[in-house]
């Protein structure tokens, strides 16, 4: 398909450099995934990251021919769980506030939180395919005109200063700057606005990355920050963390049913050795604006 000239500026002035345009065609090219794709039929819900919780073993059992689709829609309902926590720590929202869902993916978590609150939601990605995917699932849903996804840099979102009451990143810190993007989000969020952070990040008190996590960032095209780089790039930005939770172990028994689904990608062992060895931390960060 051509690229007309309009439409060739308009993704040169989201996709600032080189990396953004590498990555945006890394999640242009995934349209096709089986795993996102397959885990989302169930609900109409289509997630971008990994899931919280115990599985229920009873989804190993039982006939052969029907465990797959056990797995797999236990799996999702692992995602959901998790995007439920981050819904938990955004503080009290009401109908008439507005949040942004910073790296929306194919704008489940977006679409949990207006379902929860009744809120105005906009989503921003740098790959044109998941905006136009998750602007069609608001528009079965019927909420297109309450939760929007836009096709912009989160580093430069181009809404109003202040105008956020949350603003919320769910596994997609890795593909920034950490400086540039809290200067964004502390620009968007009013005094005492929330931000939440779900992120996997490479233990530095143990040392150098290890070789899983390494591995992980060769598989998704992304750069994992050391814990300590949000608590430094957060306190330069006025975002004074609220809560720190340790999700490392809750993240464990996904990665170790994925292992064993249909949907596997080879990534999953990457991420078992990465967290029992200890070189890599799932964490929840809820900062507020002060």
């Amino acid at each position: 398909m051509s690229v007309t000239p309009s439409e060739k500026a308009a993704a040169d002035s989201v996709l600032r450099t080189q990396y953004q345009k590498s990555v945006a065609a890394y999640w242009n090219t995934h349209q096709h995934d089986p795993l996102s794709l397959r885990l989302g039929e169930a609900d109409g819900l289509y997630h971008h990251h990994c899931g919280l919780g115990a599985y229920d073993p009873a989804v190993l059992k039982g006939p052969r021919n029907t465990r797959d689709q056990r797995v797999l829609e236990e799996l999702h309902r692992l995602e959901s769980a998790q995007a439920d926590v981050l819904l938990d720590h955004l503080g009290p929202i009401r109908s008439r506030h507005r949040v942004l869902d910073a790296g929306s993916g194919r704008g489940g978590t977006a679409l949990m939180a207006h379902a929860r609150f009744g809120c105005e939601v906009e989503g921003v990605s740098i790959s044109e395919y998941e905006v136009a995917f998750a602007t069609d699932r608001a528009t079965r849903r019927g909420v297109a005109d309450r939760v929007r996804f836009h096709f912009r840099n989160m580093l430069d979102s181009g809404f109003t200063t202040g105008s956020m009451r949350s603003v919320w990143t769910n596994e997609s810190t890795m593909y920034v700057e950490l400086p540039e993007l809290y200067a964004e989000v502390s620009r968007l969020l009013g005094h005492g606005g929330r931000y939440v952070c779900v992120t996997g990040c490479s233990n530095d008190a143990a040392g150098l990355r290890s070789r899983a996590v390494s591995r992980i960032d060769e598989h998704y095209v992304c750069n994992i920050h050391p814990r300590s780089a949000y608590f430094r790039a957060m306190a330069a930005h006025h975002l004074v963390p609220l809560a720190v939770v340790d999700l490392t172990a809750a993240a464990l028994p996904y990665w170790e049913l994925r292992a064993r689904s249909s949907v596997a990608t080879g990534i999953e062992e990457a991420f078992l050795e990465a967290y029992r060895e200890g070189s890599f931390h799932y964490l929840l960060i809820a900062a507020d604006r002060i």
